[in-house]
């Protein structure tokens, strides 16, 4: 039977994972994960695609607090009691209120990506809504949580030199699998005492072609220049499905990951 085998949070889109022995699944995504949000001035999302620096970042969550770090400037802490002030935000088409209030880190944040931008707070309960979920959604791309297999990664690494670590392809839920692709196939899961529900496969993008020690894009375009040979569909590369968890409960790493359908 498969296992859980890491668990990763992201609190800030595009920072650097978080591992976890354990975290609280929701609804609405593990506890934390893509809480806060870059922005443009304007409200339009900001992530590593187009800023790549952002995967050094790492997002440290304290109760009532984030505290953000990055190689070669001074930590800053962002308090959820200045995010008071109501602020648009955009994610792929979905507009939505969210909160904004500190200009100190705003300008922490830009200095490091080099451009005017501002960082929002998705607040006590979120906004957002997308006709496909039943639940309000985080500011994750589409879906609430990603999943990728052990095996799948092995398979896909057959074919790439040097190559590419799990991290570079940010998933929250890693499984330990016999069979690559096995996750292609499965509908529903339980981990724990948490049910999840295939929603679709997911389709990567540029990136994954980030390295997430260096924060560089490779030269040579992997794993996406694999994916696209190997795993290519009508809409797009596929690596991963995305979940929806219908209810909450914790998961440990280690728990069985009994396939329901």
């Amino acid at each position: 039977m498969p296992t859980l085998a890491e668990l990763y949070v992201y609190p800030l889109k595009s920072c650097r994972g978080n591992a976890a022995a354990r975290a609280l699944a929701t609804t609405a995504g593990l506890l934390h994960d893509r809480e806060w949000l870059l922005t443009t001035p304007e409200g339009e999302f900001i992530t590593a695609r187009s800023d790549p620096q952002l995967v050094s970042v790492v997002a440290e969550p304290w109760p009532g607090m984030v505290l953000f770090s990055a190689p070669g400037r001074p930590p800053i802490a962002a308090l959820a009691t200045r995010y008071t002030g109501r602020a648009r935000a955009q994610v792929w088409g979905d507009a939505f209120d969210a909160r904004h209030g500190d200009a100190r880190v705003d300008e922490w944040f830009s200095e490091l990506i080099g451009r005017p931008c501002r960082l929002l707070w998705l607040g006590e309960a979120s906004q957002r809504r997308r006709e496909v979920l039943a639940e309000p959604l985080s500011f994750a791309d589409g879906y609430p949580y990603l999943l990728a297999n052990r095996a799948s990664l092995a398979a896909l690494n057959a074919a790439i030199e040097p190559p590419v670590p799990m991290r570079a392809l940010r998933p929250n839920l890693v499984v330990d699998c016999a069979l690559p692709w096995a996750e292609d196939g499965w509908r529903r899961l339980r981990i724990g005492d948490v049910e999840f529900e295939v929603a679709s496969p997911c389709t990567r993008c540029v990136l994954t072609t980030i390295d997430p020690d260096t924060a560089r894009r490779r030269t040579d375009g992997e794993p996406l220049k694999t994916l696209a040979r190997t795993r290519r569909h009508a809409d797009g590369v596929h690596f991963g499905v995305n979940l929806v968890a219908r209810n909450a409960g914790t998961l440990e790493i280690g728990a069985s990951v009994e396939v329901i359908a």
